[in-house]
């Protein structure tokens, strides 16, 4: 039977909300990415879909995503952190210097470790609301710091740039459980770090879309003289995006530390950028006010096929960040097509 007219218009007219609502959503393009990134190292690398090469990609986009997270909602309120790299390092190096120097139980170094790492965040968030200051500024000098910081105490206390094995303390043997162990599902091998990266894309999401937080974030990263003006508490909002990006900078540090039980003080350097690299391939815009949680993780998981695939397709890993500024631009290119698209249907 052939369709009239007047039904295939009422198709289009049921489709056109969904796609409608497709385009808007920001994480569309880190989606068609990844998608085109799986089948082209399904084909061009034999392991890459099999268990043990999924595991692998999984845990590589886990140890971006956990930061990419925070990192894409700071920049949904319009800021950056390029302190976020080096900031993962400190955290680990605090948590192993302090439990060796101290002989104490592996969970207090921890705990003091969070506390440090927490006071971290809130200070760029704290110097950013009072001195009105770029973040970029901001966050340049606190990387510089800590990267002195981490190098020259390191080597004060120890002697050396990494820190003291602590793998026959008491009390490591739970926190590697927490934070680097690895389990079994299904047959694959799953590091712990994946199931830390899927609770912080639950929590992120649920705090941009479910919550007032989440209203304010994005009211801040789109105007923020605007959203002061309706009541919007501007300083608490920035500053509490950069005390998430603290905390998920202390998860990966702790991971880092408890995976290896040593830890280079040297680490870290560089990695804001992929961070940043991932939350814009995910979506989110340099100018603030729009972009998700989910697409941060879309971003991070590109970035984790990429890197893997690579090695998979035994190719020299020295194109891999060619890849990563390619998709980079293309990413960047599609979300804005993307976003001009919705915006002319809406």
């Amino acid at each position: 039977m052939t369709a009239t007219p007047a039904a295939l218009a009422g198709d289009a007219a049921a489709r056109g909300p969904v796609v409608r609502r497709l385009l808007a959503r920001p994480e569309l393009g880190a989606v068609v990415g990844a998608v085109a990134v799986l089948v082209f190292f399904a084909v061009a690398a034999d392991d890459f879909l099999r268990p043990a090469g999924l595991g692998t990609v999984l845990y590589a986009s886990s140890t971006i995503g956990i930061m990419a997270v925070p990192v894409a909602l700071l920049m949904i309120g319009g800021e950056f952190d390029l302190s976020a790299g080096v900031m993962v390092t400190s955290s680990a190096l605090v948590s192993s210097m302090f439990s060796y120097q101290m002989t104490a139980n592996v969970w207090v170094g921890v705990a003091v470790s969070l506390l440090v790492t927490l006071a971290i965040g809130v200070f760029n968030g704290w110097t950013l609301t009072r001195t009105r200051l770029p973040s970029f500024i901001i966050t340049l000098g606190t990387f510089l710091m800590l990267t002195g910081l981490n190098l020259g105490l390191t080597k004060l206390i120890g002697g050396t740039v990494s820190t003291k094995a602590i793998g026959d303390m008491e009390g490591f043997a739970s926190a590697r459980a927490v934070f680097a162990s690895e389990l079994t599902v299904g047959g694959f091998q799953l590091r712990i770090t994946i199931v830390w990266w899927l609770a912080l894309v639950a929590a992120a999401t649920w705090i941009l879309l479910r919550t007032r937080a989440g209203n304010w974030v994005f009211a801040v990263g789109g105007n923020a003289e605007a959203a002061r003006a309706v009541g919007v508490p501007v300083d608490r909002t920035r500053i509490g995006l950069y005390a998430g990006v603290a905390l998920a900078a202390w998860i990966s540090g702790q991971h880092l530390l408890f995976s290896y039980d040593v830890v280079q003080s040297s680490e870290g350097v560089g990695n804001e950028l992929i961070y940043i690299a991932a939350a814009v391939i995910g979506g989110c815009l340099l100018t603030g006010g729009y972009g998700s949680a989910a697409g941060a993780a879309v971003g991070a998981l590109i970035f984790g096929m990429t890197s893997k695939g690579i090695v998979y397709a035994q190719w020299d890993p020295n194109w891999f960040k060619f890849f990563l500024g390619a998709m980079l631009l293309l990413a960047t290119l599609l979300n804005a097509w993307i976003r001009r698209r919705a915006e002319a249907s809406s």
